[in-house]
């Protein structure tokens, strides 16, 4: 197992057309690659950012006829360097949702692993936007974890990042890597995008490798960017700002132990019962 990695994070901003996103995304790996770049990694829904249900249904394909998919396996094996589609907006047969699928390609263009998002962004935010993914995605059902030369990666995808119990169970099932994808809007990425993606990297000691959407989409999306690589310790080693491009950094990944043998909290996990309230005063007997 390879302890020195150089990764990448493309990022972009996806259109509402699946072969533009193609180009532009692969004119990006290319160069990434030339930097050096043997694990390059790609943001979420990157082959179609659509948030109107109806329109997403009607463009996108099921696996086997995905034209983003087909390219970025190609692409993989000509460069011979692995890719992580951060996700692709996928039709499942029999199915009135999609599939919100993440794939870790190797550097002969196999699918090594796929993860489908957990956790739907149904939320209501206090500027008046509103997002329901669960009506457009249905949601996965399993975490995953996969080998590569360079340790065991953990796959996740964007709104994923709240809920930290996925992050330690991948990090038990030996993952060294984690990925976060994402298309973070940009009022809750300038609020908690890096706090997030810090403190998924100090609670399990991993390297949280994070490629973003950015900028103002056709659909009516604005995402935050500022695709991240953060070390074990928590310190950001790369952010991609802003605009589209491509973010590169050279990883040791000894400092994985390093940060868990100063703090080992993954082996100070206990079980316990919920928690019970103690102490406090109901309102019938306030009322008395």
């Amino acid at each position: 197992m390879a302890d020195k990695l150089k990764i990448a994070c493309v990022q972009l901003t996806s259109t509402t057309k699946i072969e533009e996103n193609v180009e532009i995304s692969s004119a990006l790996i290319r160069e990434a690659h030339a930097k050096g770049a043997q694990l390059i990694t790609m943001p979420e829904v990157v082959n179609l950012c659509q948030r109107r249900s109806e329109l997403a249904l009607a463009t996108v394909r099921f696996e086997n006829e995905e034209p983003a998919l087909a390219a970025y396996r190609a692409l993989a094996d000509e460069l011979k360097a692995w890719l992580l589609v951060g996700s692709l907006a996928i039709k499942l047969p029999g199915e009135s949702r999609l599939a919100n699928r993440s794939y870790l390609i190797d550097s002969t263009g196999a699918v090594v692993a796929t993860y489908d998002k957990i956790h739907m962004f149904d939320v209501n935010l206090a500027n008046g936007e509103t997002f329901r993914e669960s009506r457009t995605y249905r949601p996965g059902d399993r975490a995953v974890v996969a080998a590569t030369p360079w340790g065991t990666l953990g796959m996740t995808v964007c709104y994923d990042v709240r809920f930290p119990y996925l992050y330690r169970s991948v990090a038990h099932a030996g993952a060294r890597l984690i990925a976060v994808p994402s298309a973070f809007t940009r009022r809750t990425g300038e609020a908690h995008w890096h706090i997030l993606l810090r403190a998924r990297a100090i609670e399990t000691g991993c390297f949280v490798i994070a490629p973003a959407q950015c900028g103002d989409h056709e659909d009516g999306r604005k995402s935050y960017g500022h695709s991240l690589i953060v070390g074990p310790w928590g310190e950001v080693i790369a952010d991609g700002g802003e605009a589209p491009g491509v973010v590169v950094a050279e990883l040791d990944l000894a400092e994985v132990d390093k940060a868990r043998s100063m703090i080992p909290s993954l082996t100070h996990d206990r079980s316990y019962p919920a928690p019970e309230l103690a102490g406090g005063r109901t309102e019938s007997s306030d009322a008395a």
